[in-house]
C-alpha cells in the first residue's frame, strides 16, 4: 500500500479539524444564540466541505501523465482552490443574510461565557493547524493546502472578532446589535480572501507566467552558462499545481556540435532544476547566422547582417533543393 504523501496528509488533518471545530463552534451557537457564533460555525462547515474537495484534487492531481494528459493532472488543484474561494464567498453571504435579520430583530443572549471559551477552544484548534498545513505547502508548492490554511486563518479570525463582540456585549447588556455588526464585517473580511483564492486559480488555468522573480532566475541562470550576451527569446513559462513548465529558443553559433549546444543545454536545465522545484525544461537550439533564428526579435535587437529583409529574401527565393 502506497505512503501518504505529506501533503494529502495535511488534507486529512483539515478535515478532522473541521469536523471538531464544527462541533465545537455548533454547540457555542446552542448555547448563546448569538448569530456572531452561527456564521462562525457556518463558516466551518464550508471548511469542512473545501478539505473534502482539497483531498480529491489532491488524489486527482497525482495521478501519472498519460496519453490523454500528457502534461499530468496537476491542475485539478486550481479547480478546488477556485471552489473553496467560491464557497467563502457563499458562506460571507450566508453570514450577512442571517447578520441583516437579527438587526432588525434582536434577540437576547444567553450563556455568554461558556459559549466564548468554547468558540475559542475552536479557534485554537484551527490556528494550530493552519500553521502546520501553511509550513507543508511552502515546502511543497501546494496551492490547494496553502488556499485550505488561509481559510482556516480566516476562521481564526472570524472567532476571535466574534468573541470580542460579545465580550463587549456581556459587559454591556444594551449593545445586543453589535452582535450582527461583528458578523458583518467579519463575513466582509472572509470574501476578500474569497475573492483572492478565486482570481490566484483563473490564474492558474489560465496558464499565467511565473512570477517575475522566478523568471529573472531563469534568465540569470541561461546568461551564467552562455554569456552575459547570450542570445535566448520565446521564453514562456506556466504553472500547473506544483509543476513549472519553462521553455525558450536559445542561438548558438552555427559552428557549435551537437554535443558541445547538448552540454550547454544539460548546465542551464540543471541549475534552474536545483533553484525551481518541479520545473520541466524545453530548449530550442538554434543557429546564431541564420535570420530565420531571429523572426521573434525586434529589428532592433538583430546583429549586424541579420536583417528581416535577409528573411523575406530567403521566403520569396528559396534555394533549390
Amino acid at each position: 500500500m502506497p505512503s501518504i504523501t505529506p501533503v494529502k496528509r495535511m488534507a486529512w488533518l483539515s478535515i478532522g479539524a473541521a469536523l471538531l471545530t464544527i462541533a465545537l463552534k455548533f454547540s457555542a451557537w446552542r448555547l448563546t444564540d448569538s448569530v456572531g457564533l452561527f456564521s462562525d460555525a457556518a463558516e466551518s462547515s464550508v471548511n469542512l466541505v473545501a478539505a473534502v474537495m482539497a483531498l480529491l484534487a489532491l488524489t486527482v492531481a497525482e495521478r501519472q501523465a498519460d496519453p490523454g494528459h500528457p502534461f499530468g493532472h496537476a491542475k485539478a488543484e486550481y479547480f478546488a482552490s477556485g471552489a473553496e474561494g467560491g464557497l467563502i464567498l457563499l458562506a460571507g453571504m450566508l453570514i450577512i443574510y442571517s447578520a441583516l435579520e437579527r438587526i432588525l430583530t434582536p434577540v437576547a443572549l444567553a450563556a455568554l461565557g461558556p459559549g466564548m471559551l468554547v468558540a475559542l477552544l475552536a479557534a485554537g484548534v484551527n490556528f494550530a493547524v493552519a500553521r502546520l498545513m501553511l509550513t507543508v505547502a511552502h515546502r511543497h508548492d501546494s496551492i490547494v493546502i496553502e488556499a485550505d490554511a488561509k481559510h482556516l486563518l480566516t476562521d481564526v479570525w472570524t472567532s476571535l472578532a466574534v468573541v470580542a463582540g460579545l465580550l463587549i456585549v456581556y459587559l454591556a447588556p444594551g449593545w445586543q446589535r453589535l452582535d450582527p455588526l461583528i458578523a458583518i464585517a467579519v463575513a466582509l473580511h472572509i470574501m476578500l480572501t474569497g475573492v483572492g483564492l478565486v482570481r490566484r486559480s483563473l490564474a492558474g488555468l489560465m496558464d499565467a507566467s511565473l512570477p517575475q522573480a522566478e523568471l529573472t532566475l531563469i534568465e540569470t541562470t541561461i546568461r551564467r552558462h552562455t554569456g552575459a550576451d547570450a542570445v535566448f527569446h520565446n521564453l514562456r513559462t506556466r504553472k500547473a499545481g506544483t509543476q513549472r513548465f519553462i521553455e525558450f529558443h536559445l542561438l548558438v553559433a552555427g559552428t557549435t556540435t551537437v554535443q558541445a549546444a547538448h552540454e550547454v543545454c544539460e548546465a542551464i536545465e540543471q541549475q534552474i532544476k536545483a533553484l525551481l522545484a518541479n520545473a520541466q525544461i524545453t530548449i530550442h537550439v538554434e543557429p546564431l547566422e541564420d535570420p530565420s533564428s531571429w523572426d521573434a526579435l525586434p529589428t532592433l535587437e538583430r546583429p549586424p547582417g541579420v536583417s528581416q529583409t535577409d528573411q523575406d529574401a530567403r521566403s520569396r527565393n528559396p534555394s533549390p533543393e
